[in-house]
Order: structure tokens, then sequence, then C-alpha cells
């Protein structure tokens, strides 16, 4: 008998012990566990969504990001069902998908970027010379939008161009390139800038307005031919040295090239006397999303983390100019002499780029 209750003690110690660790291996599970979050957002902000510094940060929060790319104005046809948030470039596209799936207001913004022309050194040089742009150093100046439009309203080649003649590489029609603005932000966005400008500072938010810049839009677009969906590939076009001198895109993926240090030897950014900010904005499709959105726009490890991927977070300028301290010969840090243009409602720049595209 006493074999037998030592056995049963000794199958009763072993079970404790396994219990015990069975429980502290859950209790760590739990500690650790994250909860998975789908989202769709626009290609420029993949980057950083795949750092392992943001997948740390939000690790430490609770929450694994699962991301797919698309452009920010091609969303809304996209079924998002099983999707916690859509994360598009401005708020044009956001109100129209939130309107679309009843999200509550307000939505997330948790940083900006404004749009930028990065032009190779050259053409930077020729623009100057001939009244189009004043440039400030050598990585960095203002291109005159009303000025640009006027060249472009009459067809102007850089063969015209005063100085051009020294750069083989500067021919044919003198344009900047852009993405397509019916799918694309950052190309709806140069729509948007330009008008405003041809429009005599004023919003275009009339069919009136509309008609009055629509043939000066579809001559900035159609002279591209094709073009490309993301501003991703057209900035990996431009630093390789294909393509176009000059290329409209976010002041975003310029930070982020210069804090890789490469490809700014021929560099120049030409900051738009007139421009759109893309504010970047979450729209919460459940309140997995909207927590998610808080998070970006308040943790302090992850506003840092946006600055390093070029984005200016929203409320305090003075992360960004601390952050970026180091690239002044590119960046116009305070966006000084930069005008901001409103953004024409979503129903308006579908217009606008529907008759741009012909």
């Amino acid at each position: 008998m006493r074999r037998i209750a030592g056995i049963v003690l000794a199958v009763l110690l072993i079970g404790g012990v396994v219990a015990a660790v069975v429980a502290g291996r859950q209790g760590d599970d739990k500690g650790t566990a994250t909860k998975t979050v789908r989202g769709v957002i626009g290609s420029e902000k993949s980057d950083f969504f795949a750092d392992p510094d943001v997948v740390k940060a939000l690790a430490a929060k609770g929450y694994t990001v699962k991301t797919e790319a698309s452009g920010s104005w091609a969303m809304e046809d996209l079924d998002l069902k099983g999707y916690d948030f859509a994360f598009p470039s401005s708020s044009a596209p956001a109100d129209t998908l939130a309107a679309k799936y009843h999200a509550r207001q307000p939505l997330p913004r948790p940083f900006y970027s404004p749009l930028v022309v990065v032009a190779h050194r050259s053409a930077a040089e020729v623009l100057a010379a001939n009244g189009l742009a004043v440039l400030d150093g050598k990585g960095k100046g203002t291109l005159k939008m009303a000025a640009y439009l006027d060249a472009a309203r009459h067809d102007r080649t850089w063969q015209q161009l005063k100085g051009a003649k020294a750069h083989g590489e500067l021919t044919g029609t003198l344009y900047i390139t852009s993405t397509d603005p019916e799918t694309s932000n950052s190309g709806a966005l140069y729509l948007a800038a330009a008008s405003y400008v041809a429009n005599g500072g004023q919003v275009v938010a009339s069919d009136a307005d509309v008609a009055r810049t629509a043939p000066l839009l579809h001559k900035l677009v159609s002279v591209q031919g094709a073009q490309q969906p993301s501003s991703d590939s057209v900035f990996r076009d431009f630093v390789s040295g294909a393509g176009n001198p000059l290329v409209c895109l976010y002041e975003s993926q310029v930070v982020s090239l210069l804090g890789e240090q490469q490809g700014a030897d021929d560099l120049v950014v030409l900051y738009p006397d007139t421009t759109v900010n893309s504010d970047h904005t979450v729209v919460p499709l459940d309140d997995a999303g909207r927590r998610l959105g808080e998070l970006l726009s308040t943790d302090p490890t992850l506003r840092r983390l946006a600055v390093r991927h070029g984005f200016r977070p929203q409320g305090d300028s003075a992360e960004f100019v601390k952050a970026t301290a180091g690239h002044t010969a590119y960046l116009n840090q305070t966006l000084t002499g930069v005008r901001q243009a409103p953004v024409p409602t979503s129903a308006v720049l579908h217009e606008m780029a529907r008759r741009a595209r012909g």
C-alpha cells in the first residue's frame, strides 16, 4: 500500500510540475502575443511598414500589421471586406472611403509630406537660367509654377531654353513626369496644384473651373504618354538615370533616399512655390484599425520612425527639422516661400483627372 501511495504521489507531483510549466508558457505567450491587423496602403509607405524597427515598435504595442499596396485612388474600387484599415496618401480618397464604409470621424492623420519636383542638376540649372526656377545652393531650389505652366501651355521644348544645348540629355518637350492621376494620389495632387495656379489662385470647385483648366491639365498629362501607377516606380527610374529629368513625387521619398546616403550626387530638389500637402490618412474599418491609426499619430517611437522615412509628423515641425538637420542642402525644412494650395473635392479631382487623361 505504501508503494502504491508513493507512486500516486509521484504522479501527482509530476502532473503539478507539468501543469505549472504549461501555465507558465501560456502566460508567456499571452504576454508576447500580438493582434494581427490587415490594411491596404499607398505604396510610398511600404518601406515604413516593412522596417524591422517599425515592426518591433508595433509588436511592443501588441500589433502585427500586414499590408498590401495600392494606388490611393484605386482603393475605392477594391473590396475591403476583411481588412481593418485603409491608408491612402491624402484626405480626398480617404474621405471617399470613409463615406463608403461609414468610418467614424475624425480620421487619424499621423503624418504628411509636400509634393516636390526632383531634377537632375543640369535640368535644374537650365530652368534657373530661363526664369523657371530659383536655386538655393547646389541641392535645392524653388520651381516657379506660373512660369512653368506658361511654358507647358506654349509647348516649350528644352532646345528653346538658354543653355540646354550643352546637355545632350535635355531634348524634346519640357514636362514634369507624374503618376496616373486616376489611380495615384501624387498624380492627382499634381493636377490640384497646377489647377490652383491656372485658376488664378482659386481652388477648382465648379464645372466652369474644371472646363477652364482642363486644356492645360490635358497637356501636362498627355505629353507624358503612358504613366506609372505609383510614385515609387517613377522615383526608381529617376535615381537609375532613366526617363525624364523632372519628376513629381513626395518629399518623404527624397528624405528616405538621403537617409540611405545614396543617389544624391546629381539630385536637386525643387519645391514648387505653390504645392499641395499629402495628408496620409488612416480610414479605420473597425476598432482595431482606429486604434492603430491613433497609435501611429501619438506614439513617440513610431513618430520618430516616420520621420526617418521622410514623413512630417502632424503637430510638431521641430521633430522633422531636428531629424533632417544633416540634409539642409537638399531640403526646405520649414517650407519657406512655399504656398499650400487647397485640394478640390474628391468628385472634382476625379473629373479633372478624367479630362486630363482624355
